[in-house]
């Protein structure tokens, strides 16, 4: 796309939208005289108003709105609209929907999505997407945003190479679901109960609720679906066939946009560009009336950008564009992210392939909710959001939420004999060395303009005066030993070393995935030539989303820890430092398995989550991978020692007259053992199940910590295709030292102690299940 024009065009026309100081002679919908009309009228029901609007345009206007750029209606008094805003970890420049060429010239710099996943802490993701809300809202009402925002992505991070694995909260469905209905009602302002925006009352968006107002910015849930590979092995993300089980689509691939859309009522779906079994995700009807039909879905369905392109020009599904662009639409496709519905279908209605009221079920959808999002009220400077401006973008308050998610997220993977933390007091000098270290590009990928960013070697310096720097190499790649000379020079000075490499955007991003996962280029001769010369053990600093193999460096006792920060944000700086020093205890938890660089044999196009030993297939995430790991899911280390003990939680549950159907048993089929278990579906009252696991933490050292708790289940025996184990709850708690803390972890028996069969049919085994945290398990038996 043509971006440069896209943003000029943006700059000129977004003063139609908001009356704000940073404009004269604001135009907005709704304007009188143009007020008059049926679908301005707030009294009146979302749908009347939605219909009444389709019912004045011509053809070509409806056509002209099935663009992320929709035209203006002048006769109508309604302005262009772009769709197209990013706000992934903050307001991010990748949408044209977004300027910072205005009143507000940045905005906080959140952590990547998979550091602040790290965290596990969903009050801490909710209150991050509220933040980011504030300052969309703020920029939209100067002019320099939109309403409609394309996040968050919610695709399970299933192979390790993945370019736009860093986006996502990971590989396990249970965590990405949460983060979802987090991320979706904090951003769109439909906070849950007991927690209420600070910039508004509470609200809840109901299936009969959609109130002009009701919505506070608009998310979308992307990319559904399956979609995981960029650029691989001769296929690309706008041609790649993901061969999906049902299996493996019911209990991994779907469960996250179900949550988003049951739970989060995310007014958005983004669909992707990939085939799934064949057919392109943005033209399969089953696939997206299953969210509309299934799961209650109420928003518009969106395509990636020229998805609907794609479906000809990359996979040649139809034999025309206009085939194209009418498969699209009749699966249930609203809006293009592009141009190609703008062209294209005009003429396919004149072959009788589109017919006008296919285009109005679109319009419905979209109106509905640019109409929630109170769009058609008239002047924003009246409505709800209208006070928030530039005071509220950047604000203290946001920076130090950023700072508190770096230093939740962060990882200490490796501690030998408690090397760390440091006292600054007794440090006399540290030298840094890396590519990463002196850089402030530490954000990852959907980044915008950030507050005020710092690099490493920054935060450093302002706890150790006599602080050292060498880059060791020019760049990531690190394609040249030609700067490790100088790294060993002061390495040798130094008192302490820091080591930071990893990766960047030129080992992994969108359109760009990993073919090794060791550390690119000559890092690794880096860090051990630098150990090797240094007075005392190194710290080795890791960045980037995507997991790489350093088997080297744990087993490697002149590195003595090893520390995950991922794309830590413009507080990156600042959070390590606190780390190092102890000011801060780290406690974040990998939200994602880190493999050997032997798991690269594995092609990356193989979308099968279980194991096959009949073909030396190892699986994927940790719920089915066998092999050998460098990192599991969920590892994590404290400055202090903690210990768990499971205080109550049940050991019977009885299913007694909640099985309903012809067929209140089934006997599993296909394993040979005779197992028994019950249709999900098939319980009558889910609900009545549930039961709370009581957990106290103790911390028996000397430091106060947080700790995440990580619940998980192994199902009876051996069903075929079970998971190894599969979480069932998590939550994050503080314990200060020599303290003990409780939690309780709600278990919903039908959700979290099922599993899916081969048929993608989610079932109950009857039997012992076993309930696990860290080195404890508690036996339940689920009976008949």
């Amino acid at each position: 796309m043509f971006y440069s024009f896209r943003f000029l065009f943006l700059s000129i026309i977004t003063c139609f939208y908001v009356l704000g100081p940073s404009c004269s002679q604001l135009q907005y919908p709704c304007k009188p005289p143009y007020d008059k009309y049926q679908f301005c009228d707030t009294s009146l029901p979302i749908k009347t108003r939605a219909k009444s609007l389709i019912s004045l345009l011509t053809l070509d206007e409806k056509i002209q709105q099935l663009s992320d750029n929709a035209t203006q209606i002048s006769r109508l008094g309604i302005p262009a609209y772009e769709w197209w805003s990013e706000s992934l970890h903050g307001i991010a420049t990748n949408g044209p929907g977004i300027s910072f060429n205005g009143t507000i010239q940045s905005a906080t710099g959140f952590p990547q999505v998979i550091l602040t996943a790290a965290a596990f802490n969903r009050t801490l993701w909710r209150e991050i997407a509220k933040a980011v809300a504030v300052e969309a809202r703020a920029m939209y009402n100067l002019g320099q945003a939109g309403l409609t925002f394309f996040a968050p992505n919610i695709n399970i991070f299933r192979d390790p190479r993945w370019g736009r694995g860093q986006e996502t909260p990971g590989e396990d469905p249970m965590v990405t679901s949460a983060y979802a209905i987090e991320y979706v009602t904090g951003f769109q302002g439909q906070n849950q109960r007991g927690s209420k925006h600070p910039y508004r009352e509470r609200r809840f968006l109901n299936d009969d609720d959609q109130r002009s107002g009701s919505l506070m910015l608009s998310a979308c849930c992307k990319h559904y679906t399956a979609y995981d590979l960029e650029k691989w092995g001769g296929h690309t993300r706008y041609d790649f066939d993901a061969k999906v089980t049902k299996q493996d689509m019911e209990d991994t691939y779907q469960p996250p946009f179900k949550s988003c859309i049951v739970q989060g009522r995310a007014s958005c779906l983004m669909c992707s560009y990939n085939r799934v079994n064949g057919i392109p995700a943005c033209a399969d009807r089953d696939l997206l009336h299953k969210a509309r039909n299934d799961w209650g879905f109420k928003g518009y369905i969106t395509s990636d950008c020229d998805a609907v392109a794609t479906i000809f020009e990359n996979n040649n599904f139809t034999k025309t564009k206009e085939e194209a662009v009418a498969v699209a639409l009749k699966a249930g496709t609203d809006i293009n992210c592009g141009t190609y519905m703008l062209r294209h279908m005009k003429s396919a209605i004149d072959q009788g392939k589109v017919l006008e009221e296919d285009i109005d079920r679109a319009l419905f959808n979209l109106f509905s909710v640019l109409l929630q999002l109170g769009l058609f009220d008239g002047n924003p400077a009246r409505r709800q959001f209208g006070n928030l401006g530039s005071q509220n973008v950047c604000s203290s308050e946001h920076k130090t939420l950023a700072l508190e998610a770096a230093m939740q997220g962060i990882v200490l993977l490796k501690n030998n004999q408690k090397f760390l933390p440091w006292n600054k007091n007794d440090i006399s000098s540290v030298a840094i060395i890396g590519p990463m270290a002196n850089t402030m590009n530490i954000g990852g990928d959907y980044t915008g303009f950030s507050c005020n960013p710092e690099s490493i070697l920054q935060g450093l310096k302002n706890y150790v005066e006599d602080t050292f720097y060498a880059a060791g190499c020019q760049d990531v790649p690190c394609n040249s030993t030609a700067g490790i000379p100088e790294a060993l020079s002061i390495a040798k000075e130094a008192e302490y070393v820091i080591v930071v490499t990893g990766l960047d955007l030129s080992q992994e991003t969108e359109d760009l995935d990993r073919y090794s996962l060791l550390l690119p280029g000559h890092q690794m001769a880096l860090i051990r030539a630098v150990a090797s010369v240094s007075k005392k053990p190194v710290v080795l600093v890791l960045t980037g989303g995507g997991p790489v193999d350093v088997s080297f460096a744990e087993g490697d006792q002149q590195i003595a820890s090893i520390i995950w920060i991922g794309y830590p944000g413009e507080t990156g700086g600042k959070a390590l430092s606190q780390i190092l020093f102890g000011e801060y205890n780290p406690g974040g938890r990998l939200p994602m398995t880190w493999y050997p660089e032997s798991f690269t044999s594995i092609p990356m196009t193989d979308m099968s989550m279980r194991a096959d030993p009949s073909r030396g297939y190892p699986g994927r995430t940790y719920r089915f991978y066998t092999g050998e790991r460098v990192y599991g899911f969920g590892h994590g280390l404290s400055y202090t020692n903690f210990n768990y003990k499971i205080l109550s939680a049940p050991a019977r549950l009885s299913l007694s007259g909640q099985v309903k159907g012809k067929s209140r048993r089934y006997i599993r089929q296909g394993g040979g053992n005779g197992l028994d278990y019950v249709l999900v579906d098939d319980v009558a009252y889910c609900d009545s199940l549930r039961f709370h696991v009581q957990i106290s933490i103790i911390n028996h050292g000397d430091i106060d910590g947080s700790q995440v708790v990580l619940l998980f289940s192994q199902v009876p025996k051996s069903f075929t295709g079970a998971p190894e184990r599969q979480t069932v709850g998590f939550d994050r708690v503080h314990a200060l030292a020599y303290r003990s803390v409780e939690t309780s972890i709600l278990v919903d028996p039908c959700e979290h102690l099922s599993i899916v069969n081969e048929q993608g049919s989610k079932i109950l085994p009857l039997g012992d299940h076993t309930l696990m945290v860290e080195d404890l398990k508690h036996t339940l038996s689920i009976e008949a």
